[in-house]
């Protein structure tokens, strides 16, 4: 399994551009590699978990202070 664990800033970043950077940095992500997207706008809350439903996609939400942090670990290509 890859190890590879990559970090996408996406402070002060206003819907939906974390979700989009997120989408795009995955793309080029291989199965089992780990993206940690920090973000501050509130709707991430909602966004980020529910792209990586839909991507089957490992998705951990952690709070510090303003900063979201999200650990998404990239599945399995999602079922049509």
């Amino acid at each position: 399994m890859p190890d590879r664990t990559e970090v996408l800033d996406a402070r002060g970043l206003k819907c939906p551009l974390p979700v989009l950077k997120a989408e795009k940095r995955l793309a080029a992500m291989q199965a089992g590699e780990t993206l940690t997207v920090l973000a501050t706008d509130p709707m991430a809350k909602v966004d980020i978990p529910l792209f990586c439903r839909r991507q089957n996609y490992a998705c951990v939400e952690e709070r510090d202070g303003d900063v979201l942090k999200f650990t998404i670990t990239k599945g399995a290509a999602p079922a049509p």
